[in-house]
């Protein structure tokens, strides 16, 4: 990888979280836990999905694929920034500090599109009842799914592919627990001013685009709620809450880590571990809690199991 971009770096040096050897093990602990909470809840929801003939709408098929894309965006940075706590050197190798990158930002991209297919879903649903298995038909769901995917690794490659060639044979410490573009150009040895301003423009534009569609949709089934309840806005935020719950989550730290202009203060990397530690663990929980067919699912397995064992 050296000789494609010319660097003398081998590897970046990840400062990570700092404090006393006591707090580090507390931290530790806390993110094992948290860690395995996302990979336990996010898989849950997978199983409970492809197990309960009753959620195999679009609905649930999308929510099955934001719980797998969570599993993978928290072990691209969590088990990495895990083992790094206790240890006094933490290096990474240049090719890991991209791949963890590229797949940082595939994943980042693939879910603000997953989003956008669920509020577009719901849309579907409330806006054009009559009509919802004709525009959500299974077809659809897995296009939609793949176009995702693809608009997530076009993303990631854009910004790659830019930072590659630049060079890095100075300073390799990076302020952060994981390696993600804005930190790695500030440390090339060229005038990266052009870089950053690509970058800033790509993640700005996918996180303000998808952020804007969200909202409009969410309007747009506010107000076609609101005109069909005589002016009772309760039932459309019912409908709404979990879906907005997790957007402000996942888009609150993304849009004050790339559109910040690339922060010179360590606070952002406390924005990741919301992103990547705190949103995936909470989304399995905002979804059984707030979803009342998620709620049904879990008592009809829970029955099924009960039965099982006694029969």
């Amino acid at each position: 990888m050296d000789g494609l971009n010319g660097s003398v770096v081998s590897e970046f040096v990840l400062l990570g979280l700092s404090g006393s050897w006591e707090n580090k093990v507390i931290l530790t602990l806390i993110f094992s836990l948290l860690y395995l909470g996302i990979i336990l809840g996010n898989l849950y929801i997978v199983f409970l999905v492809i197990a309960d003939s009753h959620l195999h709408t679009p609905m649930y098929f999308l929510l099955a694929n934001l719980s797998f894309n969570d599993i993978g965006a928290s072990s691209t940075a969590l088990p990495r920034m895990i083992s790094d706590l206790l240890k006094e050197h933490r290096a990474i190798s240049f090719q890991s500090c991209m791949i963890q990158t590229c797949f940082i930002h595939a994943l980042g991209g693939t879910e603000m599109v997953l989003l956008i297919t669920m509020a577009f879903d719901r849309y579907a649903a409330i806006c054009k009842p009559l009509h919802y298995l004709t525009i959500m038909s299974p077809k659809t769901c897995v296009l939609l799914i793949v176009m995702s995917w693809v608009m997530g690794v076009i993303h990631a490659m854009a910004q790659f592919s830019f930072v590659i060639n630049l060079p890095f044979c100075g300073p390799n410490e990076i302020d952060s627990f994981c390696c993600d573009f804005p930190r790695i150009i500030q440390l090339a040895c060229s005038d990266a001013a052009k870089f950053e301003f690509v970058i800033a423009a790509n993640s700005g534009f996918i996180t303000i685009g998808t952020f804007f569609l969200l909202l409009l949709s969410y309007a747009f089934i506010l107000v076609t709620v609101w005109k069909r309840s005589s002016g009772d806005l309760s039932k459309a935020l019912g409908t709404l809450s979990a879906h907005i719950t997790v957007v402000v989550l996942f888009y609150t730290p993304c849009i004050f880590i790339y559109l910040w202009c690339f922060p010179t203060s360590s606070v952002d990397k406390y924005m990741f571990i919301v992103d990547f530690a705190i949103t995936p663990a909470l989304n399995p929980v905002i979804y059984t809690l707030r979803n009342k067919d998620i709620k049904i699912a879990m008592q009809r397995l829970s029955k099924r199991d009960h039965h099982d064992r006694f029969c």
